[in-house]
């Protein structure tokens, strides 16, 4: 299999990720770039030439270490503009043996996302929750079965075209094709989230560095998806402005030296600040800093707790919480996220990987490793040919959507 790159177009960063399908049937990571960008605002672009900069350098990188070229990429997209709703579908069995086939499974989800989309969005996925066929429901795949019947859940999620074809303009500008895009949280849970949780019920809670993403699944399927415009950016600016630092010192502190829960710090320990206009450095308690950050965190949890209940699923995530992104690298997170939603609480790493997975094993890379996994099992599905084609709006390219995601 040829290699596929995973594109992560962050706020503070830019990810590329080079793998394939290796003889073991592993996903092999082969190459990683990492490249600051400063052409993203809240999940959308606002420089389309300093963002390409940044993906050409990523990519660049992840070339040079892959030892290898690649000339088109699947990108990973956020942003307040996306949205998510439930929708349902039915169809009658029309065939003489009543006996349900691709076709009527197409038919049923074509039926389900036959719902009103304003001219200025566009279908992103249409994400299939579970079938029923005549009375008997809670069926993962009704092919083969018999019924007169056929009814769809699924789950839809949309964003602004324009949003969407800037991604693309960036991409291209860059210098690579453009194969297809991902909402972020769907791709990061192909690589941090189990089927077993899938199934219990779990809410996978990205928090990138100018949003956090939220996705919950339940009984194996997506019902539920929501973006906040909230993230590790605005707890660096909160540092900046308290400790009256520069913004690069200040996410260079929160890394270091960061904690979301005051309880967790020794009250003893000292950090060195530095300070603006020329003046010396000072050296303050590291209490001092969580107390700046413990607000602003415990104020990001609430905004995602209201979240949880909101979609009215919160008492029904039985496998609790998976926390990953950039932002769930602040000592504390888990703790902090416990204390506010009252649920299990556990950081998301990728996994199962071979190659160079030292490389990509702390939460930052979760969307890019995610995004390198779904692109690899749409290949594998369609036989080793990409099902990823340039899109832009339409209904044939909204139904082409629909395959890559049921299939």
């Amino acid at each position: 299999m040829d290699p596929i790159v995973g594109l992560d177009i962050g706020t503070t960063k830019t990810c590329a990720v080079i793998g394939c399908l290796n003889d073991n049937n592993q996903v092999e990571i082969i190459g990683v770039g990492v490249c600051p960008s400063n052409g993203m605002k809240n999940g959308v672009i606002i420089n389309i030439d300093n963002t390409a900069a940044s993906i050409e350098k990523a990519i660049e990188d992840a070339e040079m270490m892959a030892g290898c070229e690649v000339t088109s990429a699947l990108v990973g997209i956020s942003g307040s503009h996306i949205k998510g709703e439930n929708s349902k579908g039915v169809v009658a069995i029309a065939n003489r043996n009543r006996i349900i086939s691709h076709l009527e499974v197409k038919r049923v989800i074509e039926a389900a996302q036959a719902v009103v989309i304003p001219v200025d969005r566009e279908i992103l996925h249409v994400l299939s929750r579970e079938f029923t066929v005549d009375d008997q429901s809670g069926i993962k795949d009704p092919i083969g079965m018999t019924g007169v019947r056929l009814e769809a859940e699924v789950h839809i999620v949309t964003g602004a075209i324009t949003n969407m074809q800037n991604i693309i303009k960036s991409v291209e500008k860059a210098g690579y094709h453009f194969q297809d895009m991902v909402f972020n949280p769907i791709a990061s849970a192909e690589a941090v989230v189990s089927q077993d949780e899938k199934e219990l019920g779990v809410a996978l809670v990205d928090i990138g560095g100018g949003t956090t993403d939220i996705v919950i699944y339940l009984e194996g399927g997506a019902c539920y998806s929501s973006v906040l415009s909230l993230g590790g950016i605005h707890v660096t600016n909160d540092i900046s402005i308290g400790l009256r630092t520069p913004f690069e010192s200040a996410e260079m502190i929160k890394n270091k030296y960061g904690c979301a829960v005051l309880d967790l710090v020794d009250a003893s320990e000292m950090m060195e600040v530095p300070s603006v206009g020329g003046r010396p450095p000072r050296r303050l308690f590291r209490q001092e800093l969580t107390q700046i950050i413990e607000p602003r965190v415990a104020e990001m949890m609430e905004m995602i707790d209201h979240e949880l209940i909101k979609s009215g699923k919160k008492g029904m995530l039985a496998a609790g919480i998976v926390v990953t992104g950039g932002g769930s690298m602040l000592d504390g997170c888990v703790e902090a996220a416990e204390r506010v939603m009252n649920l299990p609480v556990r950081i998301g790493l990728p996994k199962d990987l071979a190659g160079l997975k030292d490389r990509v094993a702390t939460p930052q890379f979760s969307n890019g490793v995610g995004l390198l996994k779904y692109g690899i099992r749409i290949k594998t599905f369609k036989g080793g040919k990409s099902a990823m084609k340039q899109r832009g709006p339409g209904v044939v390219n909204r139904i082409r959507k629909w395959i890559n995601d049921y299939l």
